[in-house]
């Protein structure tokens, strides 16, 4: 009798052991992975005719800062732009130098004309960006442009890998925070 109470108190310990394995365990947060494949090297895109830009913005995320650029125009039409690292930046078209805050400097230049082709009149500029407290973004500014182009400096850091990509009428350009 001893033996039958003894091995169904085992059985219902193991049973016990088996419901608890059962119950799902609550997962540790996982750490977001910032490793990033982009580099540093020129990124241009084409168009087929030039944008009007109507706004830009930044923003920070976990693992890059972000700028973006607002176009006219259906998502289906491509924005012309090309992004690279420069030692100086170069106002368009006077290559007086502008002084930029950051390690490093990218020159953006958006086939996005500064006026209206068909009057001649200028567009209302862009905003200004704040990127005081930025992770990776020291300083941005629209330093100017000509024949249909529009120029732009991001002062960062330090020579990042940065990508960039059209999502509907948006041009972005992020920036990593490490290698």
């Amino acid at each position: 009798m001893r033996r039958t109470g003894t091995a169904l108190a085992a059985m219902m310990l193991a049973g016990g052991g088996l419901l608890a394995g059962a119950v799902p365990a609550t997962a540790a947060p996982t750490a977001v992975d910032c490793a990033v494949t982009w580099g540093s090297l020129d990124k241009t895109g084409d168009a087929v005719a030039s944008r009007r830009l109507t706004d830009v913005r930044t923003g920070q995320h976990e693992c890059f800062d972000r700028l973006v650029f607002d176009a006219q125009g259906t998502s289906a039409d491509p924005i012309g732009y090309t992004v690279r690292y420069v030692d100086v930046l170069h106002q368009d078209p006077s290559d007086a130098v502008v002084p930029i805050k950051g390690g490093a400097i990218l020159e953006i230049s958006l086939f996005a004309p500064r006026y209206d082709p068909a009057t001649g009149v200028p567009y209302p500029p862009l905003p200004a960006v704040d990127v005081t407290g930025y992770r990776t973004f020291r300083e941005f500014k629209v330093t100017g442009g000509s024949e249909g182009y529009t120029q732009a400096g991001l002062g960062v850091r330090a020579r990042l890998p940065f990508r960039v990509f059209q999502t509907a009428n948006h041009l972005v350009v992020d920036v990593a925070h490490t290698w």
